[in-house]
């Protein structure tokens, strides 16, 4: 079954621009409000992820070139989340999808921008296994910065051992379902007609 490459997750419309850059303010406001409150991990999570959907349009020079609005909202839900006061959107499941999202745009914009070059395949095992590392390294963030700046750590160790069963499972299913996406764009690729093809190959040269 065909599969899209990974550069085929830049976007170029108006529509999903517009969606996209709406977000991004918001994130951005959210972020910002998390700074003034003393949240500096919240913070810090903002702007990693307002700079990764901003380095598109920088990189390609358009506003338009952005990563589709959907998986810009699935990488926000937990800083939505803060903003709504919904703790379902702050919780685990809910964080950890997030990072597998944005382990995909990396994955994205390493293919993209740089001479690096991955299959679909590889980029959602890449998915599965960024996700369960950033749970290591956010436990152990949280752990060494509980003294210094107040941030909750749990004591209990099978809580930690918990964080660490749903970064596993919300990763592989996360690649999962991003196999699934990058079908889905094969078939819809495959579905175009040749004259709109051919138009959208002279675009991108």
């Amino acid at each position: 079954m065909s599969q899209a490459s990974l550069e085929e997750l830049i976007v170029d419309g108006r529509t999903n621009a517009a969606l996209s850059w709406l977000l991004v303010v918001a994130i951005a406001l959210i972020g910002l409000g998390e700074f003034v409150t003393g949240g500096i991990l919240w913070a810090t999570f903002a702007v990693a992820l307002v700079a990764l959907a901003l380095l598109p349009p920088i990189a390609v020079r358009s506003w338009e070139a952005m990563i589709p609005w959907e998986v810009l909202l699935l990488a926000a839900l937990p800083v939505l989340g803060l903003a709504l006061g919904s703790d379902r959107l702050t919780g685990h499941v809910a964080s950890y999808l997030s990072v597998a999202t944005i382990a995909l745009v990396f994955a994205v914009e390493l293919q993209t921008f740089t001479t690096v070059r991955m299959t679909s395949s590889f980029a959602v095992i890449f998915v599965a296994v960024t996700t369960m590392a950033a749970a290591a390294l956010w436990a152990l963030f949280r752990w060494s910065t509980a003294g210094l700046l107040g941030v909750p750590f749990p004591t209990d160790h099978d809580a930690v051992m918990w964080e660490f069963v749903y970064s596993t499972v919300t990763g592989l299913g996360a690649g999962i379902v991003f196999e699934l996406y990058f079908r889905r764009l094969g078939r819809h690729e495959q579905c175009r007609p040749p004259d709109e093809m051919a138009a959208a190959e002279d675009t991108n040269a």
